[in-house]
């Protein structure tokens, strides 16, 4: 029997701050409502993920 194999990674660290820069300006152009809360969460998730505050 085979050991599993590891899995490779989908997004780079690259990928997460150009997805967080989009969500930024997502947020920036939106006014304030429970989706734009909905982003800003996506956007600290996605900052953790790579790493970065």
């Amino acid at each position: 029997m085979t050991a599993p194999q590891r899995s490779s990674a989908v997004f780079s660290n690259e990928d997460f701050q150009l997805l967080k820069e989009a969500v930024r300006f997502w947020i920036q152009n939106h006014e304030e409502s429970e989706e734009t809360s909905k982003y800003a969460n996506l956007y600290h998730r996605l900052g953790r993920a790579a790493g970065t505050p």
